[in-house]
């Protein structure tokens, strides 16, 4: 979850795909089917288009949805033309309701680097959406772009960046760094004035506990047309965080999970891990890494379910505090004590040496960037006594002692968001040790907050790397909590008390490309002009860049 969430958070087939259609806003129809009472309502047969994903250089994972009476066995091909006249590789795989209906296959003995064409066969001949796909390059490369997305709310407004990224067909591989769906029922975030009247489809109708809750939750967000597309040409490599299982989740338990009325937190972890590896084009395995040619090492990470430890309250330290006085010496107790802790893990152990090994072994091997592919900011990020001296008297109670609490936390050195890499220090200080003797050049992709943050990342003086947050396909920004500060001044603000803060954006959505070469990184946000209608017209664009082995940022 974002720290700029407020305290109100306690069908149809895709259209055939052509060379001219395929990118056309126009291509799709702008109307969602109405929302289904259980997820066979969407139809039977092809009911959620095509996807791809977990690419590498001879092989890519499949994916399709076919809603039958009964299991059905399923023809895949794959041929580099979108006429099918030769395929180059070709198999069966079932589809179940054991899975939902979400049939997987892995396509092999593809060449490097190279588009392809796909789709799936139905016993009586019936024809998938023809997807789209690329394997990763093998060997030296000169450029590779990604899109990057986080924080895709439905009940917000539309998926415009996942239809500018379609159109503007300038990328060869989709990231989603998590909150791909969120868990809250109707009108809960959005609260009922905020829910876009023409996202009021949402199903179920409550917040998803059970298997059938997330699946449907799941189908009502694939029915999405934008994203449907999106799926359809791009190959995706993608994470879950917190909201793919519920708000602030961790290895243990959630902040929005609530064992007394909820049942079981390992089993709804569990199932949400289920129906995320059902409904997506992944892999089951929880943390991996892909290998762009000589150019580049991505690691996906998994900083929410596999090894973090429970994040810590820091509103909670000054409950019963009645002085200033006492609430600073709770403070500089919960800096030196249980925010200093060293055993407190956000990775877990295993997949923090295999990180670490996995830095050292890109580098050797020659590659110019190492790419964490991952969920929570990474940067040192403090609240600037300035953004609270400026809350208006509009702000609601909890929300300016929340802010309050975040001021008095920056005065004793120290970061406010504990669900951030800023709430587990050590393990990021460990992170950053290996990176050093790696010799890493770490780019760090960055989700969850819904803004655009650039940083320069050090560790004791010396340069580390560089991050960029991704700003939210939908989910709101400080625009939403802080309504009363003009954009402007709150990015100056937090630019002005952060050193490792070079820029920000704190008030639009939409997504990032960052295309890698040997020479540099070039990352270009680009911001929807609005998510209250379809359209793939931008507001803007900035670019940043970095000079490979600088560490350091161009703006």
């Amino acid at each position: 979850m974002s720290e700029i969430e407020d305290s109100r958070i306690p069908n149809q087939p895709a259209a055939a795909l052509t060379r001219r259609g395929l990118f056309s806003l126009a291509g799709t129809s702008a109307a969602l089917a109405t929302a289904p009472a259980i997820a066979r309502s969407f139809g039977s047969g092809f009911t959620h288009s095509v996807a791809s994903g977990e690419p590498a250089h001879d092989r890519v994972l499949l994916w399709t949805r076919y809603v039958a009476d009964e299991e059905t066995t399923l023809d895949w091909q794959v041929s580099d033309s979108d006429d099918f006249t030769r395929l180059v590789s070709q198999g069966r795989v079932q589809a179940s309701p054991d899975r939902d209906w979400c049939a997987k296959a892995i396509a092999d003995g593809l060449a490097a680097d190279s588009w392809y064409f796909f789709r799936f066969v139905a016993p009586d001949g019936t024809i998938s959406p023809v997807g789209r796909t690329r394997t990763l390059p093998q060997g030296r490369t000169e450029t590779f772009k990604l899109a990057v997305f986080s924080c895709s709310n439905f009940g917000f407004g539309w998926f415009n960046a996942y239809a500018h990224a379609v159109e503007a067909d300038d990328c060869d591989l989709a990231v989603h760094l998590g909150d791909y769906i969120y868990e809250y029922g109707r009108d809960t975030y959005p609260g009922p004035d905020e829910t876009h009247p023409g996202r009021t489809t949402l199903a179920p109708g409550i917040e998803i506990v059970t298997l059938a809750d997330y699946r449907l939750r799941y189908a009502t967000y694939r029915a999405d047309p934008d994203l449907q597309r999106l799926h359809q040409v791009l190959p995706m490599i993608a994470i879950w965080d917190d909201h793919e299982s519920t708000n602030n989740s961790w290895k243990d338990g959630a902040q929005n999970h609530q064992s007394e009325t909820e049942g079981d937190w390992r089993t709804r972890k569990s199932i949400s891990k289920q129906v995320f590896r059902e409904w997506m084009p992944v892999s089951d395995a929880p943390y991996t890494a892909y290998e762009v040619g000589d150019l580049a090492t991505l690691f996906r990470l998994d900083t929410r379910l596999e090894g973090r430890d429970e994040q810590l309250d820091l509103d909670g330290v000054l409950e019963g505090k009645e002085t200033s006085q006492a609430a600073m010496e709770a403070l500089l107790a919960f800096k030196h004590g249980a925010w200093s802790d060293p055993e407190r893990h956000l990775l877990g152990d295993a997949q923090e040496q295999w990180l670490v090994q996995g830095l050292s072994a890109s580098k050797a091997s020659g590659k110019a960037w190492q790419v964490l592919v991952q969920q929570v900011l990474m940067g040192d990020l403090r609240m600037p006594s300035s953004i609270v001296d400026s809350l208006g008297d509009e702000v609601p109670t909890g929300t300016r002692r929340r802010y309050v609490v975040r001021g008095m936390a920056n005065q004793v050195g120290m970061p406010f968001n504990m669900d951030a890499w800023d709430g587990y220090p050590a393990a990021r200080a460990r992170l950053f040790e290996g990176a050093q003797q790696a010799e890493a050049n770490l780019l760090v992709l960055t989700g969850d907050t819904h803004n655009c943050w650039a940083f320069e990342l050090d560790h004791e003086g010396a340069k580390i790397g560089v991050e960029f947050g991704v700003p939210g396909v939908t989910s709101p920004g400080y625009e939403r909590s802080l309504p009363t500060i003009p954009p402007a001044d709150l990015a100056a603000a937090k630019v002005s008390a952060n050193d490792q803060l070079k820029w920000a954006d704190t008030s639009q959505r939409g997504y990032i490309t960052v295309e890698l070469s040997h020479a540099q990184a070039i990352t270009e946000y680009r911001f929807v002009e609005t998510i209250r209608q379809r359209s793939t017209n931008l507001a803007g664009t900035k670019r940043i860049s970095s000079a490979t082995g600088s560490h350091a940022l161009e703006i």
